[in-house]
């Protein structure tokens, strides 16, 4: 009789191999063989299977989809796949678009240009605090926050679901966020503060703990929108760091702590 695995084991191996595959170059060529192996099965086609398989990074490194019968929809006769890396597009037309060796024409075209993450809300405010200071000047070198809730020289100002704030699932992540900027907002009125700003020591300090906390993760050594690339905007053509790669239970601890000293980090006026 089969051996099998209590929960508790079940559990333990897939910690073991999520960290693996983060981390471990080689674990992860592992994993990313595994998946190559189950998109292969997926699509008749083997030319095309290849040319859906990811070459330039390991699964898990960039944003992985939550597909339901993605790839077998390639097996449909009406559904065909353009590389443009072999094939590039020249222009939009008025039947649809043109690539180098072929037009095609289209009932609807649909721009799937991504997203200008994590940043992108900000950016499109005109946020302008002490002295006009614009926090896209602020942040033109890199980003930088304290708690990745606020911001130097724009006083007042709190980010919900902002870089260096915990990341995950997003409703869980603002839930945290939107409660501990209001207990600060009520701690201010009954203490009658009007002014609430973070100092460039502690947003320095912010800084090198989040970056203390990614290092070693793979996904950071590649380019994607949570390492905040996107090829189609200007501003985003190289990396920064903009996630907070700790555990949650950690961002809140440090945030508590915060809280607990009655928010002394701050400059309160």
């Amino acid at each position: 009789m089969r051996n099998r695995a209590s929960p508790r084991e079940r559990i333990s191996r897939r910690i073991r191999t999520i960290h693996e595959a983060a981390r471990i170059a080689g674990g992860n060529k592992l994993y990313s063989d595994f998946h190559a192996d189950k998109i292969r099965k997926r699509v008749n086609d083997p030319v095309l299977a290849e040319k859906l398989i990811p070459k330039n990074h390991g699964f898990g490194t960039r944003r992985v989809p939550l597909e339901s019968g993605y790839y077998e929809a390639f097996n449909q006769p009406n559904v065909h796949l353009v590389d443009i890396r072999e094939d590039p597009m020249e222009r939009i037309t008025a039947k649809g678009v043109k690539t180098g060796t072929e037009e095609f024409e289209f009932d609807v075209l649909i721009y799937a240009t991504g997203f200008d993450a994590v940043t992108g809300s900000f950016g499109a405010v005109n946020f302008q605090g002490l002295s006009g200071q614009k926090l896209k000047d602020t942040w033109a070198n890199g980003i930088q926050t304290y708690l990745g809730l606020t911001v130097k020289a724009q006083p007042n100002m709190f980010m919900i679901m902002g870089p260096h704030q915990m990341f995950g699932n997003i409703p869980r992540s603002i839930e945290y966020a939107v409660d501990w900027v209001a207990d600060f907002i009520e701690w201010a009125r009954d203490n009658k503060v009007l002014f609430v700003e973070p100092t460039q020591e502690k947003m320095d300090m912010w800084y090198k703990h989040v970056e203390k906390l990614g290092e070693g993760l793979l996904a950071n050594e590649v380019d994607s929108w949570m390492t905040g690339v996107n090829k189609n905007v200007k501003a985003k053509q190289k990396r920064s760091l903009t996630r907070y790669n700790g555990p949650a239970p950690g961002y809140r601890k440090e945030c508590d702590a915060v809280k607990a000293r009655k928010y002394s980090d701050f400059v309160l006026g």
